[in-house]
């Protein structure tokens, strides 16, 4: 006879459910979750070197970027504000003593010479974009040290670098050249071109040199002096226009021509009114 109380079933214990032996994935947590967790623990930590690399990377990138706009904006305010001063002047300063320098604009400044300068320096001044590949191309030929830059590149090393040769200097060189192409008038490059440029020893920009070398303003320059001047470009400490050599007279004679043949086949035109 079977007692009251109800049945063994019902007073049997309950088994609670067995735990998942330790590195076996709990009941509920998902594949995905477990894939997560050891991505987690096999992903290689960052050393503190990579670390400092990485930062002294991000902070020169940050630097050449200021560096950037920096220079940019001195390409803007050079646009209509004239340079006070180049690097090229304070090295000179700094051996010379004072300097002669007086800027003038290019209208008050003798046609023969704008024209001299361009013949001298680079002939297709109004027909490149900063660079004249046919120059380099022959420069590159005869092994020449000097005939390729065009005024361009010569004020953007003259007024945002310094002298000397070297390969990060041109680089920038040929970085910035476009940019100043692009952003100035091919009559700005050239104003500035022939202001600080050096044409003696200590002497830097025509006015000063005008009165140095034949005492009287640029304005009244004649296309033999004019030339003259052209011709000391290459080597200023050396040569001189007031009292020129046979290299000189040489040279001049060769700039009086090209002037003219600027003139008469349009190569001037960028440039004069």
């Amino acid at each position: 006879m079977e007692e009251p109380g109800g049945t063994d079933d019902e007073h049997a214990e309950e088994v609670p459910p067995a735990r998942p032996r330790s590195g076996q994935p709990r009941a509920g947590r998902s594949g995905k979750g477990a894939s997560s967790a050891k991505a987690r623990k096999s992903r290689p930590r960052t050393t503190p070197g990579q670390s400092t690399l990485r930062k002294a990377l991000a902070s020169s990138g940050r630097a050449l970027l200021w560096a950037a706009g920096g220079v940019f904006a001195l390409v803007l305010v050079f646009a209509v504000i004239n340079p006070p001063v180049t690097m090229t002047m304070l090295a000179e300063r700094w051996r010379h003593g004072p300097l002669d320098r007086e800027w003038v604009d290019l209208e008050d400044v003798a046609p023969a010479f704008a024209r001299s300068v361009v013949a001298a320096e680079d002939a297709n001044f109004c027909l490149h974009w900063g660079f004249d590949m046919r120059a380099i191309r022959l420069a590159l030929d005869k092994g020449a040290n000097r005939g390729a830059s065009t005024i361009s590149q010569q004020v953007v090393k003259n007024v945002f670098l310094w002298q000397g040769r070297s390969w990060i200097r041109k680089a920038l060189e040929a970085v910035m050249t476009p940019v100043v192409e692009l952003v100035w008038t091919k009559r700005r490059i050239l104003e500035v071109y022939v202001n600080v440029a050096e044409m003696g020893d200590g002497v830097f920009g025509v006015q000063a040199a005008s009165q140095a070398a034949f005492g009287k303003d640029a304005r009244d320059l004649t296309a033999v002096e004019a030339a003259r001047l052209a011709a000391v470009l290459p080597d200023p400490k050396d040569r001189r226009a007031g009292r020129p050599g046979p290299l000189v007279r040489r040279r001049a004679a060769q700039i009086i021509a090209g002037a003219e043949t600027i003139a008469a086949d349009g190569r001037a035109a960028c440039f004069q009114d």
